[in-house]
């Protein structure tokens, strides 16, 4: 199976392509937000260096969220413009079930917390139990202070590891839950988004916000002043 993997919900913009000889790959196009103006480009040119057109894709995986607004839509619009265009199938998977894969990868098990950046002071989280063959979500993606995710923790039972660059931003915070190891990742793992989209069944994409664009934000607290 050929599988291409979009991933623009995180400040990176990169590509994953895993291909039926058994080869899989993963470029970083960006680390500064400029989705819009590599993507596209990006994927052009990943598909000729291995003399591949969009219809010899077997499936498009995108990263729906949650994430920042603008990178998120970018890489959702192109996702499925490219499948309708191509008559290639999409299929989403989240940015936090993908960091928990790929802390799995990397060796964790047990409880992992993830906590991406969301801005705003703010991180989107959900934890995921890890064995030494899936990650499976144990409560609902959410958005909260950072403070308030370790106070939850604290409450609930502290995690065994924690990921995500919510931890590193935040990492004086998060180091108040005692005992817990951190995996480093940053960046949601393509290898893990390749595996997951590539075994799961294709449902309607849509994007996962959990809250509104910082736009509306802005405007939202100008009206209430």
């Amino acid at each position: 199976m050929n599988v291409l993997a979009i991933e623009t919900a995180t400040p990176v913009c990169a590509l994953g392509l895993s291909l039926e000889s058994g080869v899989t790959l993963s470029w970083v196009l960006d680390e500064d937000r400029r989705h819009t103006e590599v993507l596209a480009p990006g994927i052009e040119r990943v598909l000729r260096e291995f003399s591949l057109r969009a219809r010899d894709l077997d499936r498009i995986v995108v990263d729906r969220g949650p994430g920042l607004f603008t990178g998120l839509r970018v890489g959702l619009a192109t996702a499925l413009a490219l499948g309708a265009a191509s008559g290639v199938e999409v299929v989403g998977v989240t940015s936090l079930e993908v960091l928990a894969d790929g802390a799995r990868r990397a060796g964790a098990r047990g409880e992992v917390l993830v906590a991406l950046d969301g801005r705003r002071g703010e991180v989107f989280y959900q934890s995921f139990a890890l064995d030494e063959s899936t990650s499976s979500a144990l409560n609902e993606p959410a958005v909260a202070r950072p403070e308030e995710v370790v106070e939850h923790c604290r409450r609930g039972g502290a995690p065994q590891w924690l990921t995500g660059d919510g931890v590193v931003r935040y990492r004086d915070v998060f180091a108040r839950l005692e005992g817990v190891e951190i995996d480093p990742q940053t960046i949601p793992s393509l290898d893990a988004a390749l595996e997951l989209g590539a075994r799961r069944t294709p449902t309607p994409v849509t994007p996962l916000y959990l809250r509104d664009a910082d736009a509306v934000a802005r405007f939202t607290t100008r009206e209430g002043a």
